[in-house]
């Protein structure tokens, strides 16, 4: 096969294969719709370089051995070019599943009938040699189905540029750009094929410039998407200031394809090698389906996220934002991400402040509520009965028979003042530790001693069970009111006639002490008050009125010792209360 070089093969031949070269780069480079045009800028560059091989043929068979290969491309042009319109405008085909078949139906038919053009010539009714330019070229005398071709590829073209102006003509300023290049690209070519077909621009009577037009379009169109994210949506704000701004910006097209973003961005992924430009925004997004779906949504929203980053967590806001032309067409979506964390903690920070001085409000308004009555009552009672006394109402026998009554009263009453007192302190002005070394055996036996006419009374026994090292680190005056008020309390809600055990045991750093009674236990709703330090009151076994200051105290001043309180309870069962505390040596052993 003699093959003949001239300047116009080699042309096309080398323009081709640059164009063709580029063709694939891009259908590497960029994804889904954008291909498309890289497929019919490939299917031209087929045409341009078979037909430049054509053009160094010598002979009509050999020409017609080309011309196969060439048509190849020519009729699968048109068609790419539609299906690159529907896909990169968006074009809902899910319902219509036979819109691509249909596309390629008519090029498909075409090129068999060019295959088998020597059987039926329905496409050339003959061909024979052109000999007076500078090289041989192929005459051909047209068939029934020539016009066909060339019909449905000038219908595809204005077909497939339609949909993209009716899609972008009002879009913004970056589309219109876009789509303007693509038509008027394609505009030049189509022009001059159809002064070839009309044998206006036909030199040497039969030389085609159309692949030279559409290889020059293709061309410039290639470098404009290479060069320029031609077929991308871009920020109008400077890259500069895009890069200094505080918040992360990703910007998705109308394909959920992401265009553009900002070094902040990565910032709030857990894996920032996602954002690239072109990935997904399903990709980008598989570990949060809810931006994902605020995308999908198109409307403007925001939302509230969590990223776990080493052993910090991140709370970041999301806003999203449609990006939409003149008349409400979604163009494309603008995420912007702030990090909130530490406001968020701030305002966290606020709202318990806010919840413990209503709290601390309620307390307050509680306790002055009982105190004017715990208190009131009983001072007043013994004031009344001083009066009566020294108005000779009442007989020296009948004040001796009421005095048991009356003691019991005041040790009420300076029990309730003592932890008013530490309450007080506490909240007012806080107070200082003063940690030493106790010896908790003596300290047990002195609250046990304090209180055992009270258990007497109500014939208690109080069980105290010690360990031979009991020697705690702790403030010796809120280690009483704590002893004390445990104490106080088991006395208080036991049965007349039960038992009460203090127990101590030791561990390798701290001393366990436990207050057991077996009396009315506490209910799983007071249970649950309790371990959540909120305040309640419940009468005793014997009427015994209470403030629930006292366990309020007992659980601040453990905390505040370094300590723990742990309490077990069954209704009609008992209660037990264990508190730990830092054990320490002996002094007297040292």
């Amino acid at each position: 096969m003699e093959l003949v070089l001239n300047p116009y093969a080699l042309t096309l031949i080398l323009s081709s294969l640059v164009v063709a070269g580029l063709s694939l780069y891009i259908g590497l480079k960029l994804e889904d719709s954008v291909k498309w045009i890289a497929y019919t800028m490939l299917s031209f560059s087929i045409w341009g370089f078979f037909y430049g091989i054509e053009l160094t043929s010598q002979t009509i068979e050999h020409m017609l051995i080309w011309s196969k290969f060439e048509y190849l491309g020519l009729v699968l042009a048109p068609s790419c070019w539609v299906v690159f319109s529907l896909k990169y405008t968006d074009y809902d085909t899910r319902n219509k599943p036979w819109i691509y078949p249909a596309v390629f139906f008519l090029p498909l038919l075409t090129y068999v009938i060019v295959l088998t053009n020597g059987w039926h010539q329905l496409h050339y009714k003959s061909n024979w040699l052109i000999t007076d330019g500078p090289f041989p070229l192929l005459g051909i005398e047209k068939g029934v189905w020539y016009p066909v071709q060339v019909t449905y590829s000038y219908f595809y073209y204005f077909l497939g540029t339609a949909i993209l102006w009716k899609r972008f003509r009002f879009a913004n300023i970056h589309f219109k750009l876009q789509t303007r290049l693509l038509i008027i690209g394609g505009f030049f070519p189509l022009i001059i094929n159809i002064l070839y077909q009309v044998s206006w621009i036909k030199p040497f009577d039969g030389l085609d410039l159309t692949p030279y037009a559409f290889l020059f379009t293709y061309f410039f169109i290639a470098v404009s998407i290479v060069r320029f994210n031609l077929l991308n949506l871009k920020p109008v704000a400077k890259e500069k200031i895009f890069e200094l701004m505080n918040r992360g910006v990703l910007i998705f097209d109308h394909r959920e394809k992401l265009v553009d973003f900002n070094s902040k961005s990565k910032s709030f992924s857990s894996n920032p090698s996602k954002i690239q430009i072109g990935q997904s925004a399903s990709v980008v997004f598989e570990e949060n389906p809810e931006i994902l779906q605020l995308i999908r949504q198109k409307t403007n929203q925001q939302l509230e996220s969590q990223l776990i980053k080493g052993n910090n967590e991140l709370v970041y806001q999301v806003e999203v934002i449609p990006i939409t032309d003149d008349k409400t067409l979604v163009m494309g979506i603008l995420l912007l991400f702030d990090d909130i964390t530490l406001e968020n903690k701030t305002n966290e920070q606020l709202r318990n402040q806010a919840s413990e001085l209503r709290q601390l409000n309620d307390l307050k308004d509680k306790f002055f509520s009982i105190i004017s009555h715990d208190l009131k009552g009983p001072v007043f009672g013994v004031k009344e009965l001083i009066h009566l006394t020294q108005k000779g109402l009442v007989t020296e026998e009948e004040f001796l028979e009421m005095l048991p009554e009356i003691s019991k009263n005041m040790e009420n009453v300076a029990l309730l003042l003592e932890n008013l007192l530490a309450w007080t302190s506490s909240q007012l002005r806080g107070e200082h530790i003063q940690t030493q070394q106790i010896d908790l055996n003596r300290l047990i036996l002195g609250q046990k001693n304090l209180l055992s006419r009270i258990a007497i009374e109500k014939s208690i026994e109080i069980e105290v069970k010690n360990s031979e090292e009991t020697w705690v680190l702790a403030d010796k005056n809120m280690l009483e009111l704590i002893i004390r008020n445990l104490m106080s309390n088991a006395i208080k809600f036991s049965n007349t006639g039960s038992k009460i055990i203090v127990s101590c045991s030791t561990a390798v750093n701290e001393i366990k002490i436990c207050v057991e009674d077996f009396g009315v236990g506490i209910s799983e709703e007071n249970l649950q008050k309790l371990n959540e330090g909120i305040s309640f009151t419940t009468r005793g076994q014997s009427k015994e009125t209470g403030t629930g200051l006292g366990l309020l105290l007992v659980r601040e001043y453990i905390s505040k010792n370094g300590g723990a309180l742990s309490v077990e309870s069954k209704l009609n069962q008992g209660s037990k209360f264990c508190i730990t505390l830092p054990k320490s040596n002996n002094p007297e052993k040292a």
